[in-house]
Formats: structure tokens, C-alpha cells, sequence
């Protein structure tokens, strides 16, 4: 190569790292004088059922032809539903919807003063039962396919293992943990010799968000500037910045934990681990989850910080089904989930799992 080419050469990458730094200040500029916030959830839906707080969607079919099982998201109480709604093309629930399944979601809704009697016996005793009524009303259909993410994976756990012959196709569960012997600094900051979770209880009721977010944000205190180093260097790729937008918008949108849920499940599965044991027992009535037979699967992520693989591995060994199934994938809590890598390990996995079984 002769002079003028490597002059030529460099050059180039002198302008494109030039153009580069020019749309990093312009999208920075935008990020932080826009008013305007990222567009999630927006698949369109309708309330076919509320209850106080919950409301069970359905979303509008995208296809002529459906599968005749329809999904039901059960979600976790503390974060905002739309993590399987993201954004348009990056919804798991518009994904689902163009792969021909008929999508509902039971969103808890955030709790208000009051709410913090509810117990793990109204979520799961009551609450879900009755969602699943309402669907077979609007259906037609005798069973359902639940598919619960982290927390919502342990109520669907929960409601089969009360009730094996409750009208349940198919469970999926996503980054749901079972063993909280293997929950990390969780399982370590919630000691009972140091958390006294009756006096956070008793004085807040309702769990302020901001304590459950920054229990998150404490498991990897130097997350939030990784990310922002990793948004600057980024900032040119408009895909990337829209994709930070929109997490960053979740991840900071927690909601109140209702109390007496936070206290029972505190005593019950943090330092008992009675879902584990066996132990567990809702309105006097054991959870069995060696009942269970319906077709599951479980969905982990390699290095998930918030339900860590030593927690979520042995939630299949509780399960007696013969037709079980475990996939382990690359990602984290959320972007086992949720983001561009979620687009093409999760969810065409749990599309064609689901789709064999809901004909």
C-alpha cells in the first residue's frame, strides 16, 4: 500500500469517528432536553375483566387463524407488565400474536393504600382462578397455557401445585426462582438477624418501589455507570440508544410490593425456602408441585443477577411432569426477556415449545 492510500485510509476512519461524535452530541442532547418518553405497551388490547387494581388484557389477534390454547401472562407484582410489550418490534407479545397465538396478561396493577393486606392466598387462590374463568368464558376453551415471568412463575408454580387438575395445557416459567438457599446477597441482606421485616412492614405497609429498586440496583452498584459508558459509545447507533431508552424506562418504573404478600413471602420462601422443602402451604392447603403433569418448561438465564441460575436451576426437580423441558440461554434478567438478544433465543424457542403443545 502506497502513502497516499494509507492517507487516504485514515481519512476515512477520521471522518466516520468524526460523524460518529457528532451524532453521540446531537442524541445525547436529545436524551437529556426531550421531554417525549419511549412508546411501550402499545399492542393493541382490551380489558376483558378488573378486579380493584388487576386488570386481565386481551390482546387483538394478528392472524385469521389462531392456536386453540390461548397463553396467559402472569406477571410479577413489582415491575410494570409491559416487559413482554416493550416497544413495537420488540414486544414478545406482538412476536407471539404474528405467530398465530391468541395472548392474554393478568397485569396486578400497582397497590394502593389498603392493598397491603393482600396475601399470596388472594393471588393465587383467588386472583388466578378467576382469570382463568374469564378467559374460558371468552374463548371457549377448557385450558390455558401460563406463562410467568420471575415471581409470576412462582404463583403459576404455586396455583398447580394446589390445583393439578385445574384446567392448565401447558407452564412456562421465565427466571423463576425456587431454591433461595441460592439467591446471593438477597438471601444474605434479608437474614432474619439483621431484617426485621415486620418493622419495615408495619410502618410502610405497601413496600415503597424505591426500596425494592435500590435492593436491585446494590447487587451491581456500578451497573448504571457501565451503562452509561456503554450508551456514549453507542449514542450514534440510533437502534441502540432506542433500545436503552426503553429499558431504562422499565427497569426505573418499579411499583409498590403490597405488604402482606412481601411479608409472607419474606418468612415462607426467603428464609424457610418452604417452596423447596415442600413445606409451603397457602389457606392450610399444601403446594404440591410433584402433582403437576402438564407439559413445562423453564427458561433461565446464564447470568441472571436477580434470580441466579443456583436459585432457578432447581425448579424442574419440584416438578412432576413427564413432558419437562430446561433451556439455559446467554442474558441476564431482563435481556433473557426483553431486547435484541431475547428476539432470537427466547422467544422463537418458547414459540415453537408452545406451539406443538396448544393444537
Amino acid at each position: 500500500m502506497n502513502v497516499s492510500s494509507q492517507v487516504r485510509g485514515v481519512g476515512r476512519v477520521f471522518e466516520e469517528e468524526l460523524e460518529h461524535t457528532l451524532q453521540r452530541v446531537r442524541r445525547g442532547a436529545d436524551i437529556l432536553l426531550s421531554g417525549d418518553e419511549p412508546v411501550v405497551g402499545a399492542t393493541p388490547k382490551d380489558v376483558i375483566h378488573s378486579r380493584g387494581t388487576l386488570r386481565l388484557y386481551r390482546f387483538r389477534p394478528a392472524t385469521d387463524e389462531v392456536y386453540r390454547v390461548p397463553v396467559i401472562f402472569v406477571m410479577s407484582l413489582i415491575s410494570r407488565t409491559y416487559i413482554v410489550d416493550l416497544t413495537p418490534g420488540q414486544s414478545l407479545v406482538e412476536f407471539l400474536l404474528n405467530q398465530g397465538f391468541d395472548v392474554y396478561q393478568i397485569d396486578w396493577g400497582e397497590p394502593r393504600p389498603g392493598d397491603e393486606r393482600l396475601r399470596l392466598e388472594d393471588y393465587v387462590l383467588d386472583f388466578i382462578p378467576d382469570c382463568l374463568e374469564k378467559v374460558r368464558q371468552e374463548t371457549g376453551e377448557q385450558d390455558a397455557s401460563l406463562v410467568g415471568y420471575c415471581m409470576g412463575g412462582q404463583f403459576s408454580v404455586m396455583y398447580a401445585g394446589l390445583f393439578p387438575e385445574a384446567p392448565i395445557a401447558n407452564i412456562v416459567c421465565i427466571a423463576t426462582p425456587a431454591n433461595m438457599a441460592g439467591m446471593g446477597l438477597f438471601r444474605q441482606w434479608m437474614d432474619p438477624r439483621w431484617f426485621d421485616v415486620d418493622r419495615v412492614v408495619d410502618a410502610f405497609g405497601n413496600v415503597p418501589p424505591d426500596f425494592i429498586f435500590r435492593s436491585f440496583e446494590m447487587l451491581r452498584p456500578l451497573d448504571r455507570w457501565v451503562g452509561y459508558v456503554r450508551l456514549w459509545d453507542n449514542l450514534w447507533d440510533e437502534a441502540y440508544v432506542q433500545n436503552y431508552r426503553v429499558l431504562n424506562k422499565w427497569v426505573h418504573e418499579q411499583i409498590p410490593f403490597p405488604g402482606e404478600t412481601f411479608r409472607q413471602m419474606t418468612r415462607d420462601l426467603m428464609w424457610a425456602n418452604k417452596l423447596m422443602t415442600g413445606e409451603l402451604e397457602l389457606a392450610s392447603r399444601r403446594v404440591e408441585p410433584q402433582k403437576i403433569r402438564a407439559p413445562f418448561l423453564h427458561v433461565m438465564a446464564e447470568h441472571d443477577h436477580i434470580a441466579p441460575i443456583d436459585a432457578t436451576r432447581p425448579l424442574s426437580s419440584l416438578i412432576g411432569s413427564d413432558d419437562k423441558n430446561d433451556i439455559v440461554l446467554k442474558g441476564g434478567h431482563v435481556s433473557l426477556i426483553a431486547g435484541p438478544r431475547a428476539v432470537l433465543r427466547l422467544w422463537p424457542a418458547l414459540s415453537q415449545w408452545l406451539a406443538v403443545r396448544s393444537v
